[in-house]
């Protein structure tokens, strides 16, 4: 099929043109981008748009930052893949400070967050063998409801979303599921076959579900206390997000292993990472585990100049410093068309009366706003904003989604 005339380059046009040729597994807000700078997004008419989702934390330092931009024109110009076949000369240096930032030793880098979640089962399991001495093919994982870890067959086998699960099957064995936030489950579900707990310190797509505190201390304590590991997927909460480097630092705690995705590839190519200690990942051997694009030399650039950047702690300061003027906000709104909300640093999952709308609805009357952001679960939308934005923006986005609840009222 012949790409569409320039005369139907508008946003009906190019919706339209999409439909015969791309499988329907999204269900874009009606808004086609064409540039983006900073916290902002101009469609194909010239319309702009304050950007409160930032790809889901992929951009977390906004759209063509000029740092993460040079550092990949740089890169571009020198080499941009040679496969893990031969060593380059960017992998070192990405790596070690990428496990600098962590405060752990090891790295394997990836591509995308469902990946690095695939690897981490695959290293629990080779070390549940290896290490624990759980017998060959009796490895189990525990897991908590209402998770998102990607879109693999492997992932969505564990998932208790029936969108995501329902004709897929059948699923692999070895994960047990347990209530989130939950001890008690959690340690009633751990025996001598389990090989790692794998959680989110803080559920993305659940709605911005934050758990108790000493949560994840417990499963810390829980973890090392049976010998298990324990797995935190920050591939949304991590890199700044929740005003931590890493959402675990609230409590306090560092993972056997972690992951990592979205914002370490600056929004600009995917790049994800399982950082471990280093007698967990070195039960891996030549030939047992691999990507021809993983940890390629325009990856780690783009990846090393995203941990300088969060190496100054810049980011994570404005995060914290910003995620009061949104919790503040949406207080406000509490009882105004909002009937709560779960907020940690620049993250926030905002429930919105139904009687109002459904999350959809709510994000597309933003849109005509010029506020981009995403529903989840019925009446849920979730803020994400780069973390580059300014308090000035955060209020303007803020007063929109009044306006929109007042007329909705």
């Amino acid at each position: 099929m012949t790409a569409p005339a320039r005369d139907h380059l508008t946003t009906a046009g190019l919706i339209s043109a999409e439909e015969p040729v791309l499988a329907h597994n999204y269900h874009p807000l009606p808004v086609v981008v064409a540039r983006g700078e900073g916290t902002w997004v101009e469609d194909v008419e010239g319309r702009r748009y304050l950007d409160m989702l930032a790809g889901y934390s992929a951009l977390n330092f906004g759209h063509r930052h000029p740092v993460l931009i040079e550092a990949a024109h740089r890169q571009l110009d020198r080499l941009t893949l040679t496969s893990r076949a031969f060593h380059h000369d960017r992998l070192a240096a990405f790596a070690a400070s990428l496990a600098e930032l962590t405060g752990l030793d090891t790295v394997l880098p990836m591509n995308t967050g469902a990946e690095a979640v695939e690897s981490a089962v695959k290293v629990a399991r080779k070390w549940a063998y290896d290490v624990k001495g759980v017998p060959d093919d009796r490895a189990t994982i525990v897991v908590a409801a209402d998770n998102f870890h990607g879109r693999t067959t492997t992932i969505v086998g564990f998932s208790t979303d029936p969108v995501a699960r329902t004709g897929f099957g059948p699923f692999a064995p070895g994960f047990r599921v347990v209530p989130y936030n939950d001890l008690a489950a959690l340690e009633a579900a751990v025996d001598g076959t389990t090989a790692a707990v794998l959680i989110e310190p803080i559920q993305g797509e659940a709605g911005v579900i934050i758990p108790d505190d000493g949560y994840l201390r417990g499963v810390r304590e829980l973890t090392r206390r049976t010998g298990t590991l324990f797995v935190a997927d920050e591939i949304q909460s991590g890199l700044g997000r929740t005003g931590r480097t890493l959402a675990v630092e609230h409590e306090g705690v560092l993972p056997d292993v972690l992951l990592l995705g979205k914002a370490l590839g600056g929004g600009i190519v995917p790049v994800s990472a399982v950082v471990a200690r280093r007698e967990v990942l070195g039960v891996l051997h030549p030939g047992e585990h691999g990507s021809t694009f993983g940890g390629n030399p325009l990856a780690a650039a783009v990846g090393s100049a995203v941990v300088d950047l969060l190496a100054t702690g810049e980011f994570q300061r404005r995060a914290a410093e910003l995620g009061v003027v949104l919790r503040d906000g949406l207080t406000e709104l509490v009882g105004r068309g909002v009937v709560g909300f779960r907020a940690r640093g620049l993250w926030a999952g905002v429930d919105i009366d139904p009687a109002l709308g459904t999350g959809r609805e709510i994000g597309e009357r933003l849109l005509e706003e010029g506020v981009l952001v995403k529903d989840t679960h019925g009446s849920t939308i979730r803020l994400a904003p780069p973390l580059t934005i300014t308090a000035d923006e955060l209020r303007w986005a803020l007063g929109a989604l009044e306006r929109v609840l007042t007329r909705a009222g």
